[in-house]
């Protein structure tokens, strides 16, 4: 089975090519999830979690199911408990998507090199 993934570092996603779901289904897949991760905040920063660049790695499977890399801002975050949830339950909800895991990582370790310039402007803002 193959996968497409959304790989992060600085937001700038890619998709592997090797994926059995028909291209424009997986670019509406990838466009949808995107907007759902933007629809998680970090309670405690006035940016999302994708613009935070707290997503590492994002692999859809040729059946749907999105396996998520994700980290936090520091390991000790008040809703480090909480937030891989919201991330399940925001990208779950999008249509096709068949479910949706989210695994915590630490390695490599968040700063503020991995947010995007919209973050930075809401971090200045704030």
């Amino acid at each position: 089975m193959s996968d497409a993934a959304i790989t992060g570092g600085a937001n700038t996603p890619t998709i592997a090519s090797d994926s059995a779901i028909p291209p424009e289904e997986l670019d509406r897949l990838t466009d949808d999830i995107v907007v759902a991760l933007k629809s998680v905040y970090d309670p405690e920063i006035p940016a999302d979690i994708y613009e935070l660049g707290l997503i590492y790695k994002v692999d859809i499977a040729d059946d749907r199911k999105v396996a998520i890399d994700m980290t936090l801002t520091a390991p000790g975050c008040p809703v480090a408990g909480e937030m891989p949830g919201w991330v399940e339950t925001a990208v779950a909800a999008v249509p096709g998507v068949q479910s949706c895991a989210v695994t915590m990582v630490f390695d490599p370790p968040w700063d503020q090199s991995r947010m995007s310039d919209e973050a930075r402007v809401a971090l200045d803002m704030w």
